[in-house]
């Protein structure tokens, strides 16, 4: 087992130098935002999708179309309305008078990577279609199937502010997203860079350093990370204690509705494997674990009434269980 890692670990080192060059094309055009900028790298290697959570203004488009720019794929931002259809999304059929026939008019969603801002604002009806592309990689139009453009990555964002006019997305739907993120406020340092970069009039933007190919093939190289069946067991029993809190003596049944499912344990520990492919890893630690801890699990634990009575969030609940949880 010691040389199957060591070669993992070869493979995983002659793999991961896109990754700081990526890093560093990207801050040409973003200013911090550290967090987001990793944990959309961990997305695209991981092939999951992310919900966003974080007020107007914190470049949440800007980072999704500079990752385009520098992986040379094509980035669609959709702006979902309450009028939005499903054919806006996906496409649909249209009426040729020049032959008579019925022609397929792919929709945006035809795209590598897609911003749905605003998701809550749009019908359940385009909610669910987006989410189908998501799961299914594949969108039917008419009587035939077409698969999506590979790397597919959705970053839909939620405005947690002006909840008027919403649908917001069921529990069902949410878990299909691999991390829920919350983007906050830069630092006042970063905030005085930002101000001196963009109030001069110039444009930045970054060049085109790796193409899609190289992000399969990583992906490849994810899924041979290695890891410890103490790991699997710890990530089992995090989700576990979601479910069962008082089997890991955690006072908090009466605060949870329904725990993690078990797209939460696939997730949290391809998650893991990103986030050791970004160090540069061969194997996922429990630190991997405890890193994308709250990103894959705040929006797959419903808290009760009790916990929204006293000001207990999810993330609270995450944080308790991953306190308490023996590590390996």
């Amino acid at each position: 087992m010691h040389e199957d890692i060591k070669a993992i670990q070869a493979e995983v080192e002659k793999h991961h130098g896109f990754i700081d060059n990526l890093r560093t094309e990207i801050r040409k055009v973003i200013v911090g935002q550290e967090y987001l900028i990793d944990r959309m790298l961990m997305a695209l290697l991981a092939d999951g999708h992310i919900l966003l959570e974080g007020v107007p203004g914190l470049a949440k488009t800007l980072s999704i179309r500079t990752l385009c720019q520098a992986i040379s794929v094509q980035f669609q931002r959709l702006q979902f309305t309450p009028d939005l259809l499903p054919a806006d999304l996906i496409g649909t059929m249209v009426y040729s008078q020049a032959d008579g026939n019925f022609r397929v008019k792919k929709g945006p969603v035809f795209s590598n990577m897609i911003l749905a801002d605003e998701i809550n604002r749009a019908p359940a009806k385009v909610q669910s279609a987006l989410l189908e592309a998501m799961q299914e990689r594949q969108v039917t139009i008419g009587d035939t199937t077409y698969p999506l453009p590979q790397p597919f990555l959705v970053m839909a964002t939620q405005n947690p502010i002006e909840q008027e006019g919403t649908y917001p997305l069921p529990e069902a739907q949410v878990d299909r997203f691999m991390f829920k993120l919350k983007v906050t406020y830069p630092t006042k340092a970063e905030e005085l860079e930002i101000l001196n970069r963009m109030t001069i009039g110039a444009s930045y933007s970054a060049d085109a350093i790796i193409k899609p190919e190289d992000i399969l093939a990583a992906r490849s190289v994810l899924n041979k990370i290695y890891v410890d069946d103490k790991v699997k067991e710890y990530i089992v029993d995090v989700v576990f204690a979601t479910r069962n809190p008082e089997a890991y003596n955690l006072p908090i049944a009466e605060l949870v509705e329904y725990g993690a499912s078990p797209r939460a344990t696939i997730y949290l520990t391809i998650a893991s494997k990103a986030h050791a492919f970004l160090k540069g890893r061969g194997y996922i630690t429990p630190d991997d674990v405890k890193s994308v801890g709250a990103d894959v699990l705040r929006h797959r634990v419903i808290v009760s009434y009790e916990a929204e009575a006293e000001e207990v969030s999810s993330e609270d609940i995450v944080a308790k269980v991953f306190n308490e949880v023996e590590v390996p």
